[in-house]
């Protein structure tokens, strides 16, 4: 057996070329991430905390607990490590005045009596989620209801608590940050919170986009974007194939605009540039 590295001497194990592959097919397999052998600086700067703190003196070890862990803890905390959760308020913000334009419009009896049920994939640590509320808020539609998922439970945990650094929430609009969010006091300076009122309208949920088995609903709106750019064309059509199937007719699908749909097979049709809707029946 093995002997486990020592405790308090920084040793980081080299990363063979075969854990490299290993690795890169278990994220493939499990997330639809796309890695190549060029990412092995990233892979071994994100996962050698990992290692050394389950004492593993190699990836190939680290590798077969992460495979003998029937909790499926250890893969989760993989994932979690090699996610990218790069996000911002308002990103993208066209997206944000079509929804409340629009799209609203053309829903407003909905929106007034049994209201919206969107949907944030991919929602990372809650700003795209919290984005959504606002500018629907803002717009009049306080009957939402909006599922906010990610395959990462540590940007979800993020997510759920709403508490941000100033400097995150600088592309906030003053209006709105004084509306929607709370400033910490004391030992809690320079941090906001989004009120407890907008928290509650959404309900953070981790999932895997490739494992879609308890989502039983279908929504007005579907957000996923800054996604599918980490995935090739055979994940991509999976993606699209799940999120047109979960979409009411009539619903929008929004992707970034760094995204295409080319390519993929589906029968929705393009509204504006990075705006989608599935047709009526």
């Amino acid at each position: 057996m093995e002997a486990p590295l020592l405790p308090g001497i920084d040793q980081t194990p080299p990363l063979s070329e075969r854990d490299l592959s290993a690795i890169i097919q278990l994220v493939y397999e499990k997330s639809g991430i796309t890695l190549h052998a060029g990412k092995r600086e990233l892979v071994t700067a994100r996962l050698q905390k990992r290692v050394k703190a389950g004492g593993f003196k190699s990836f190939s070890q680290y590798l077969k607990h992460v495979h003998g862990d029937a909790t499926g803890e250890e893969l989760t905390a993989l994932l979690d490590a090699m996610a990218t959760n790069h996000t911002h308020f308002f990103r993208e913000p066209q997206h944000f005045t079509f929804l409340t334009g629009p799209v609203l419009a053309e829903m407003a009896e909905k929106a007034r009596t049994t209201g919206l049920d969107g949907w944030s994939a991919a929602c990372s640590t809650g700003e795209e989620p919290y984005t959504i509320l606002m500018s629907l808020l803002e717009a009049g539609c306080s009957r939402v209801r909006l599922l906010a998922s990610d395959i990462s439970t540590k940007a979800l945990a993020t997510a759920r608590g709403g508490v941000y650094r100033m400097e995150r929430v600088g592309d906030v609009p003053q209006p709105l940050l004084r509306a929607y969010f709370e400033k910490g006091l004391g030992a809690q300076a320079g941090l906001a919170r989004v009120q407890a009122r907008v928290r509650s309208l959404v309900e953070f949920r981790q999932m895997n986009l490739l494992e879609i088995a308890s989502l039983d609903r279908r929504f007005d709106f579907i957000f996923c974007r800054n996604v599918m750019i980490y995935f090739d064309k055979a994940v991509q059509q999976r993606v699209i194939t799940m999120l047109e199937r979960h979409l009411e007719p009539g619903g929008y699908l929004f992707i970034a605009h760094s995204e295409s749909l080319n390519g993929l097979r589906h029968g929705l049709q393009p509204v504006v540039p990075a705006v989608f809707r599935r047709p009526r029946a």
